[in-house]
């Protein structure tokens, strides 16, 4: 159970990381309201507030957090801008994945 609640609270973080970057990007290259700044501070400071909840080294979290970030960030292009991921995409979100798991179940030493 402890690896599914640790995913999904990547999962949660990175979704927090993707929105506080999109909305300005938003703002600034698709002509949106400004005030899209304002839910993209919040989603910027409850991705910053996720990273902090889990219970390993800050360094290790931040690593491990990268794969499933990348894993996200392409479901986010395929789902919000509509570009399916290549092959390639998909093998690479696999090695980052595999590579979030050896870096936070695998067993640690004292």
């Amino acid at each position: 159970m402890f690896e599914v609640k640790t995913i999904a609270l990547f999962v949660i973080t990175a979704l927090a990381e993707i929105i506080g970057c999109y909305l300005p990007y938003l703002w600034l290259k698709e002509d949106k309201s400004i005030l899209l700044l304002i839910p993209a501070a919040l989603s910027l400071a409850l991705f910053a507030w996720l990273l902090s909840l889990h219970p390993d080294a800050s360094g290790r979290v931040y690593a491990a957090y990268g794969g499933v970030y990348i894993c996200v960030a392409l479901l986010w292009l395929w789902v919000v801008d509509g570009v399916k991921p290549t092959m390639w995409d998909v093998i690479g979100g696999a090695v980052a994945l595999l590579g979030m798991a050896i870096i936070i179940f695998a067993p640690k030493s004292v």
